[in-house]
């Protein structure tokens, strides 16, 4: 099993390089990506429900949202309803950018899964959201005497 983690290790790596060279070549860095795919469905999200939607945290966002103003590619607003909050609004230039990124991702895609039949790719998808749903759900404990209070392992 421990290949298993190697090999998942190792795709993720060559996919995150090759994700980052697409995305630079559209001003773009990795993950902001990420997050213009978000904004492009709703924009004017507050930083807040950004990350929840990306499940990430709060300050992730704020950060990344920061360099991303600098980029040009976002500005913060005040909500007029509620001006204790900040809205998180594209600007033309990552709108613009919505099409040939969307395109790069699905080229990208396209070449990772290229030598798998349409059936390899069904269960590749499809084992790879059962980890996924295992990794979100509660964590167990290495050792198997280890108490962890998200199982309640090693209770009596």
């Amino acid at each position: 099993m421990t290949e298993v983690l190697r090999l998942l290790t190792r795709v993720q790596k060559l996919l995150r390089a090759a994700a980052d060279e697409a995305m630079s070549r559209h001003g773009v860095r990795i993950g902001q990506n990420l997050v213009l795919e978000v904004l492009w469905q709703a924009d004017g999200l507050t930083p807040g429900e950004l990350a929840a939607r990306l499940q990430v945290t709060t300050p992730t966002i704020v950060n990344t949202a920061t360099r991303m103003e600098d980029a040009g590619l976002l500005v913060r607003r005040r909500d007029p309803a509620d001006g204790r909050l900040v809205r998180l609004h594209l600007t033309p230039r990552a709108r613009a950018a919505e099409r040939p990124i969307t395109e790069a991702r699905r080229r990208l895609a396209e070449h990772a899964t290229a030598t798998l039949t349409d059936e390899e790719r069904r269960h590749l998808h499809s084992a790879l959201q059962k980890i996924i749903d295992q990794m979100t759900g509660p964590t167990p404990p290495l050792d198997p005497g280890e108490h962890t209070p998200s199982t309640g392992a090693g209770d009596p």
